[in-house]
C-alpha cells in the first residue's frame, strides 16, 4: 500500500487513515449544516405558532369570552389555540435536533429568525403596521444571520451525553453556574421586590442566565436522542433522565421570570432585551462549556460578533418603532431643508414674556 503524506515535513500517514479523517471532517461538516436546516426549519414553525395563538385569542375576545390578559383560560378549549401549540412543539422538537447537531453558539443567534417570522406574517395576515424601520430591521436580521452562519464554530461538540458529562464537570464550567445561582438569587430575592418594577434587566437577566444553562440540558437531551435512534439505547441512562429534570426546572424558572417582565413592561421593550442578554448568556456558557471559541480564527470572532450586532440592532428596530408611521414617501421631506420659520412667540411664550416683563 502507498504512503500518503500532507507535506514533506510530516511523518508519512496511511492512505486509508487519511481517507477515514477526511470522511469524519465531511460528516461533521454535514451535520453542522442539517444542524442549520433544522434551526431555520425551528424558526419558522415557532414563528408560525405565536399567529395562530394570535389569531385564537383575538377570535374567542370577539365572542365575548374572558381574555387571557384578565385571567380567562378559554382558549383550552379552542382546536386553533392547540394547533399553535402543536406548531411550536414541532419548532421546539426541531430545535432539539439543531442543538444535537450543530454548535449552539449557531444555533441560538438564529432565533432572531422566528422574530422576524411572526413580524411579517403579522404584517400578512394580522394586518399588523410593519413601517419602513421594521423592514429595514428584517433585512438586517437576515443580514447578520447570514454573517453569523458563516463564521460561527463548526467544530464538533461531544459525540455522547457521556462525553458532555465530563464537560459539565470542567471547573471553569462550574464557576461559571455558581455565578449565575448566585447572582440570580440576589436580584430574584433581595433587588427584584424594590426594582423589579422600574428596571426591565433584572426580570430578564434572571430568565436569560438560568436560560443559558437549559441549553446544556437540551445538548444532552438531544445528544441522548441522536444515540438512541442510531441503535445505543439511552433512555435507560440516569444522565438523560437527569438532563431531563435539570430542563424542566430551568425553563419553569425562565418562563415564570419571563412572564414577570412580560407583565410589567412591553413586549416592544422585553423582546429585543431578552433576545440580546440571552444569546450573549447562551455564547459565553457555550463557549466555556465547549471551547469553541478557541478553535477558529480571529476573522471569524470579528465575524461572528458583527453579525450578532447586526442582528441586535434589527431586532431593535423592529420592536421599538412599531409605532412610528414612517414610509418611503417620508424619506425626501427628512433630507429637504424647512423653508418657513416661525418668528411669532407660541402663546405660552407671549405669556412667558408678558409675566417677565
Amino acid at each position: 500500500m502507498e504512503k500518503a503524506t500532507t507535506s514533506i515535513f510530516d511523518t508519512p500517514i496511511p492512505e486509508e487513515e487519511l481517507h477515514a479523517k477526511y470522511k469524519r471532517q465531511n460528516n461533521g461538516n454535514m451535520e453542522v449544516y442539517y444542524g442549520l436546516l433544522l434551526a431555520v426549519l425551528s424558526c419558522i414553525f415557532i414563528g408560525i405558532s405565536f399567529i395562530i395563538k394570535k389569531i385564537s385569542l383575538k377570535r374567542l375576545g370577539f365572542k365575548g369570552h374572558t381574555r387571557a390578559g384578565a385571567g380567562g383560560y378559554g382558549y383550552l378549549k379552542d382546536w386553533l389555540w392547540w394547533l399553535g401549540i402543536l406548531s411550536m412543539g414541532i419548532g421546539e422538537g426541531l430545535n432539539f435536533g439543531a442543538y444535537a447537531l450543530a454548535p449552539a453558539s449557531l444555533v441560538t443567534p438564529l432565533g432572531a429568525l422566528s422574530v422576524l417570522v411572526t413580524a411579517v406574517l403579522a404584517s400578512k395576515i394580522l394586518h399588523e403596521r410593519l413601517n419602513l424601520l421594521g423592514k429595514i430591521g428584517c433585512t438586517l436580521c437576515i443580514l447578520g444571520s447570514t454573517v453569523i452562519v458563516l463564521h460561527a464554530p463548526k467544530d464538533e461538540d461531544p459525540d455522547t451525553i457521556y462525553g458532555l458529562a465530563e464537560r459539565l464537570k470542567s471547573s471553569e464550567f462550574l464557576v461559571y453556574v455558581a455565578v449565575v445561582v448566585i447572582t440570580s438569587l440576589i436580584l430574584a430575592f433581595i433587588v427584584a421586590p424594590r426594582f423589579g418594577e422600574s428596571n426591565v434587566l433584572i426580570y430578564v437577566y434572571i430568565c436569560s442566565a438560568i436560560g443559558s444553562l437549559s441549553v446544556s440540558a437540551v445538548k444532552g437531551t438531544g445528544l441522548a436522542i441522536r444515540e438512541t435512534i442510531s441503535g445505543n439505547n439511552q433512555v435507560t441512562s440516569w444522565l438523560f433522565w437527569f438532563f431531563i429534570l435539570f430542563l424542566l426546572v430551568t425553563v419553569s424558572v425562565q418562563i415564570n421570570y419571563l412572564n414577570k417582565a412580560l407583565d410589567i413592561f412591553s413586549t416592544a421593550v422585553v423582546t429585543p432585551v431578552y433576545y440580546v442578554t440571552f444569546t450573549t448568556m447562551v455564547i459565553i456558557a457555550t463557549g466555556i462549556l465547549f471551547e469553541e471559541w478557541f478553535t477558529i480564527q480571529f476573522i471569524d470572532i470579528v465575524g461572528s460578533i458583527v453579525g450578532f450586532l447586526i442582528v441586535i440592532i434589527g431586532i431593535f428596530l423592529l420592536n421599538w418603532f412599531k409605532g412610528v408611521n414612517v414610509t418611503m414617501t417620508d424619506l425626501p421631506g427628512l433630507f429637504s431643508p424647512q423653508m418657513h420659520y416661525t418668528t411669532s412667540p407660541l402663546p405660552d411664550e407671549e405669556k412667558l414674556l408678558e409675566s417677565v416683563a
